[in-house]
């Protein structure tokens, strides 16, 4: 108690706040999409699986109406998804401010949107850091440094949902173009550079969603 008790005193701290209950809503509704995809995706799995092994077709049949719910439960989630964040004006312009951006399209907008108002993030670099999105050196003693490799924290999902929308900004986006070709130039690897334009595009939600501002390359 007395070790917290001189934290309190000596170091910068900031009170908790619950989400706000429209946030609270939304990442449960998207939590549940998640999840109904994870199983739309499985379920595709066992198809291709049942038909290259010459399954009966009564297994297929039922492989494919078990496919098709969960594309109508999907479609129905995103729906859902869509029509909250249009009842809630700040997080409908939110939104829209996104999308501004080019290659961040609706799937992407939903889960930064999320991010952004469930966290208190103050910096840019503090988002991407908590997406796992940061370099990490990897050294022992003096002799031993190994390549810098992602921290891969946070959320693996949103990290997945950020790599399409980086291959689209590399030919799209200026800045992103300009940042990958400049890193492929000085000897990175596709991978490396592509993952510096994730982390760019985390930096870009933050900055339109933090100063309220759509997207523009001169301001970015």
């Amino acid at each position: 108690s007395l070790v917290l008790a001189r934290f309190g005193l000596t170091q910068p701290w900031r009170a908790w706040r619950p989400e706000a209950p429209e946030i609270r809503e939304l990442r449960a509704l998207l939590a549940r999409l998640e999840a109904v995809e994870k199983d739309l995706q499985r379920e595709k799995n066992r198809l291709e699986k049942a038909q290259i092994s010459a399954a009966s077709q009564q297994v297929i049949e039922s492989i494919q109406r078990s496919i098709q719910a969960q594309e109508a439960e999907k479609r129905r989630l995103e729906k859902l998804v869509d029509d909250h964040i249009d009842r809630h004006p700040k997080l409908k312009q939110d939104a829209e401010l996104l999308k501004t951006i080019p290659a961040v399209g609706q799937v992407l907008a939903r889960h930064m949107l999320a991010l952004f108002h469930s966290r208190p993030f103050r910096l840019g670099r503090q988002m991407a850091a908590y997406l796992g999105l940061t370099p990490v050196e990897y050294t022992s003693g003096s002799s031993v440094r190994g390549r810098p490799k992602l921290s891969k924290n946070g959320s693996a999902s949103i990290r997945a949902k950020l790599y399409m929308p980086a291959v689209v900004a590399t030919r799209h986006n200026p800045q992103a173009k300009a940042l990958y070709e400049r890193l492929r130039a000085n000897g990175k690897s596709k991978m490396s550079a592509l993952a510096a334009v994730m982390r760019k595009l985390v930096h870009l939600c933050f900055g339109v969603l933090k100063n309220q501002q759509a997207y523009s390359p001169t301001a970015a």
